[in-house]
């Protein structure tokens, strides 16, 4: 059984960091992308940033380039989203998702098979 698992949000104020992780378990992590995804109230989820877990590529969307950096640890099954300079607007669920490689719209919902549970992020002024 496929299971994600995303935590590490919490309040914030702005300017500030966080690191959330998304620990995988029932597929082999080398084959997969994680990516990360956010919806706040009254929006859609969107895509927030991906990466390859076979070969370490990343993509991010332009609203959090330059701030967040996403990585894995294959040996560890667990992805990361380190968030910096945090802003009013990023505030929402964070999910992760999982699907096997190739990925071929890596910021997109439907690109993703597999989700787990959100964990909120709320950035104060």
């Amino acid at each position: 059984e496929v299971q994600l698992q995303a935590f590490g949000g919490g309040l914030v104020q702005a300017g500030g960091s966080l690191r959330l992780s998304c620990t995988a378990s029932g597929f082999f992590f080398d084959d997969y992308a994680i990516g990360w995804f956010r919806q706040a109230p009254g929006k859609e989820r969107e895509g927030v940033s991906c990466i390859r877990n076979s070969d370490k590529t990343t993509e991010y969307a332009d609203s959090v380039k330059g701030r967040f950096t996403i990585s894995s640890d294959n040996a560890k099954n667990t992805a990361y989203l380190q968030m910096n300079s945090l802003k009013l607007e990023d505030t929402a669920v964070y999910y992760c998702a999982a699907v096997n490689l190739p990925v071929e719209d890596p910021l997109e919902v439907y690109g993703f098979d597999y989700w787990g549970k959100g964990t909120q992020v709320t950035v104060s002024s």
